[in-house]
């Protein structure tokens, strides 16, 4: 018989999951955010990056001005590439609203930005005051 446990194996620390389903960029961004309070499990608020969590949580945390539920399918056991990070997690949030959608950035005659010559044509076709 091994001397690990069958319990330490089924969780992981709650900022290092975070990390592995690449919902932060790094390790202690996602420490930071727990440890400030700003993210919930099964509904109450975590402080302690080192609280464990298992397949069957839900997190509620905020991410780049919108609300993220997600509950744990999988542990993971390494932070790799996209697609099978977003196999360790299913996403419960919302929908954006129609509001919450920006809006393109406006073009110039759908064009995009005015090119040296189309400012300097500008430039020319003014008025000088003095005229």
């Amino acid at each position: 018989m091994s001397g690990i446990s069958n319990a330490a194996t089924d969780r992981i620390r709650i900022d290092k999951w975070l990390w592995f389903a690449r919902f932060f960029k790094t390790r202690g961004l996602a420490a930071h955010e727990v440890s400030a309070g700003h993210v919930r499990v099964n509904g109450d608020r975590v402080t302690k990056p080192a609280q464990l969590v298992r397949p069957g949580d839900t997190l509620t945390f905020a991410q780049a001005r919108q609300i993220r539920v997600v509950r744990i399918v999988a542990l993971g056991e390494r932070r790799g590439p996209a697609p099978e990070a977003q196999m360790l997690y299913d996403d419960l949030s919302p929908a954006p609203a129609a509001q919450d959608i920006v809006p393109p950035a406006p073009g110039y005659d759908g064009k995009g930005r005015p090119s040296a010559k189309d400012r300097r044509n500008a430039l020319l076709s003014r008025r000088d005051p003095l005229e």
